[in-house]
């Protein structure tokens, strides 16, 4: 048997974690810094393959970027991106959205790559705003070549795939000559707290967003300098707080905000409904657990990035679960949907997809290799199953490094 074995708990986790920073808020506070109108720093900011990408590629865009110790520092790009840059998006959804408008504030070509996978993930929508406001882009997706200057204000999208489309043009917004004003047509936007996540970014540079839940319109304007402190990755987290819900043990995560736009803050809930109990202290968000998991019908629209994780305990689970509202995570970094039931099943499990989520119910499962698709988000779910099913290996867990270069070597920890 070839790949990472997952570890299996002989008893109920007992852990504190320590999770590192938010991938989202790393993402924005780097954007922000690199078009803000001076220098500015990041604290906690995430260490992990997407965040190193993002960093290359605002080098390559001209941004000064020092993030040899824990607090990074960022001279801005200037007042036009550096020409003739080539940048390596790799698979990170980030890199690939929010840097092809900033590229689109020169007037010298972009060229964006990145991995095999990246070429499926949805990109066309935001080619298309580029375009209508004046850029000029070849290509539907990775590879593809954005030249600048942008000329005009007024966009209509449909951002029904990702809502980083909108969060990579208000990202951008203030820097173009008169603003943007952004018109969602389609279904409904997805994971909309991370939309909440930019505007609240926005806001803390001095940068007014107004409109609606389908529209959005920015003003031409400066970016403050600031200097963010970035919070633990909320979402990362739910796979360590899963390990006290399947095990019957108690996880701590430290540093768990009392307030923030992260859409991870509904984990505690979600594992509530799943039959934990949790808390909020000094300590952190505690976590407990039983050991007996209870099928749940759930809407993960808004938080679609949690979809492998409770499925993977829904798969553990005692009576039928439901996961409803995210079709839209076929275009992540692999068909989710697909994987999920396909490698679920796989070990046993009675896992199937929906035309917009997955039906489990419950099965006894057993070791196998789980394909993770190089997918971080699926190697936890595997890692979630592993510690209460024996013999259950993962293909690829490097692919964790992510979001987490350590997760493999903190996840062993939990079981010592």
């Amino acid at each position: 048997m070839t790949g990472w074995a997952a570890p299996t708990a002989s008893r109920a986790v007992r852990a504190e974690v320590r999770v590192p920073g938010s991938k989202s808020a790393t993402a924005r506070a780097l954007v922000l810094s690199a078009l803000a109108d001076g220098p500015g720093t990041i604290t906690g900011g995430l260490r992990a393959r997407d965040s190193s990408l993002m960093i290359a590629g605002l080098r390559a865009l001209g941004a000064g970027i020092d993030d040899h110790g824990p607090l990074w520092r960022v001279d801005p790009l200037g007042s036009t991106p550096a020409a003739g840059a080539s940048i390596d998006c790799g698979l990170a959804g980030t890199v690939m959205r929010f840097l092809p408008p900033l590229a689109a504030l020169g007037s010298g070509p972009t060229a964006f790559s990145g991995d095999p996978a990246a070429s499926a993930r949805p990109m066309g929508p935001l080619l298309d705003a580029l375009r209508q406001l004046g850029a000029g882009v070849v290509g539907a997706g990775l590879p593809l070549t954005v030249t600048g200057p942008v000329r005009r204000r007024d966009v209509v999208i449909d951002a029904s795939a990702s809502s980083q489309f909108i969060s990579a043009l208000l990202l951008a917004a203030p820097r173009f000559p008169a603003g943007v004003r952004l018109t969602h047509v389609g279904g409904p936007v997805p994971s909309l707290p991370h939309i909440e996540m930019t505007v609240a970014a926005l806001a803390a540079r001095g940068v007014a967003v107004g409109g609606d839940q389908r529209t959005w319109a920015v003003a031409a304007g400066p970016i403050a300098a600031a200097a963010d402190v970035i919070e633990p990755d909320l979402t990362t987290a739910a796979v360590f707080l899963g390990a006290a819900l399947v095990t019957g043990g108690t996880v701590t995560v430290p540093g768990w905000p009392a307030t923030t736009h992260q859409p991870g803050a509904g984990v505690p809930a979600i594992l509530t409904r799943l039959g934990g109990t949790s808390s909020l202290g000094a300590a952190g968000l505690t976590l407990t657990g039983t050991g007996h998991l209870t099928g749940l019908d759930i809407d993960l629209h808004a938080v679609s990035e949690l979809t492998p994780v409770v499925a993977a305990l829904a798969a553990l689970a005692d009576s039928p679960s439901v996961i409803r509202g995210v079709g839209h995570i076929r275009g992540h970094e692999t068909n989710r949907l697909a994987a999920l039931a396909s490698e679920i099943t796989g070990l046993g499990g009675d896992c199937r997809e929906t035309a917009d989520g997955l039906a489990i119910r419950p099965a006894r499962l057993t070791g196998g290799v789980f394909h993770t698709c190089g997918d971080h988000r699926l190697a936890h779910a595997a890692a979630l199953i592993g510690l209460v099913v024996d013999g259950v290996h993962l293909d690829d867990v490097s692919c964790t490094s992510k979001t987490m270069p350590e997760f493999a070597a903190t996840w062993a920890g939990l079981v010592r």
